[in-house]
């Protein structure tokens, strides 16, 4: 699998999600699909009362302050604002659960499959509140390596700003061009750090900043293939959120017969590029680890599955040391 290149991976995710389709459709059902429809209800929602604080914060500039007409946009605003602050942080809190519950359980199927492990949804399904575990150590990791990274850059770019306009306009400009493009490397680095880094935590005996650390080692030799990969991936998510936007939150031009099609198109869509994804970083796992001609040992890979069932454990090197004995 180390040669494999972004179209190899690409087929040999088609391949395996073909090989497996009945669980995976299972997990689909019951997993992914409340996940994209979450997402694409996040967005109709967002976008409707983002229009209705605008409409409303317009007409209340317009009013005369004090007045009737102005202390009830006042308070409508207010509680239009409300609610959507409570919307995002009910839509983040089942976003994390249902993405973690997702990328565990297609994880952990593919892995089976790869072992060539009889793998069952309920099986699946057994196994999921444990893997969830550990994904959400990496996760809470993960989203402070993204604050560090955003804080450290933000202090940075506030301060070169203002040493580099006092000697020349031109110059901060061209510094801040150059600022973007490096934060943005930075930023997709760390994006494919985390999703590697998912794998690795139902895969190996490591979470938080250990997988990490392996995630980045693995990673190595291997970016623009991922980079490659996972541009895919993103191009084809904003494409679909964007035809979500015009065909249906902004389709009035469309009848309610035909924004229904339309939204049901776009959530099968979500629902199979959310499926293609996990798999995909799932297979790159693989891939990575061949390339760096790391021993795979799918024996000891299916032991480490089975132990998340509870069946078997297998023994370490600190289970069988041998006493020593003076004579």
């Amino acid at each position: 699998m180390q040669f494999l290149g972004p179209i190899g991976i690409l087929e040999e995710s088609y391949k395996t999600i073909m090989s497996c389709r009945r669980v995976l459709s299972q997990i689909t059902l019951f997993l992914i699909l409340p996940l994209a429809l979450l997402i694409l209800i996040h967005i109709e929602v967002s976008d409707v009362v983002l229009n209705k604080i605008v409409n409303n914060e317009v007409d209340l500039s317009d009013a005369q302050v004090g007045s009737p007409k102005y202390d009830k946009l006042s308070d409508l605003v207010s509680s239009e604002w409300t609610f959507l602050i409570l919307f995002k942080l009910a839509y983040f809190t089942f976003l994390l659960i249902f993405s973690l519950l997702s990328t565990s359980a297609v994880v952990y199927t593919i892995a089976c499959v790869y072992t060539a492990r009889d793998v069952s949804f309920k099986k699946v399904m057994s196994v999921v509140p444990k893997v969830w575990k550990r994904l959400m150590v990496t996760f809470l990791w993960t989203i402070l390596a993204f604050f560090v990274y955003n804080v450290v850059a933000t202090i940075f770019l506030f301060v070169a700003v203002l040493f580099i306009f006092s000697i020349s306009y031109k110059a901060g400009l061209g510094f801040i061009a150059v600022f973007s493009v490096l934060y943005v490397v930075g930023f997709v680095y760390l994006s494919l750090v985390w999703q590697s880094a998912s794998v690795v935590s139902v895969l190996e005996e490591a979470r938080g900043i250990q997988a990490m650390n392996k995630s980045r080692a693995l990673l190595k030799g291997k970016v623009w293939t991922a980079i490659f990969v996972y541009g895919i991936l993103t191009l084809l998510s904003f494409g679909l959120q964007y035809a979500f936007q015009k065909l249906v939150v902004y389709g009035g031009r469309f009848g309610n017969l035909e924004r229904v099609f339309y939204g049901m198109i776009c959530l099968l869509v979500s629902v199979k590029l959310i499926l293609s994804a996990l798999v995909i970083q799932t297979v790159l796992y693989f891939v990575c680890k061949s390339y760096h001609h790391e021993n795979i040992d799918k024996s000891a890979l299916s032991d480490h599955l089975e132990v998340y069932l509870g069946e078997y454990v297998p023994l370490t090197a600190k289970d069988v040391q041998l006493e020593q004995y003076h004579v």
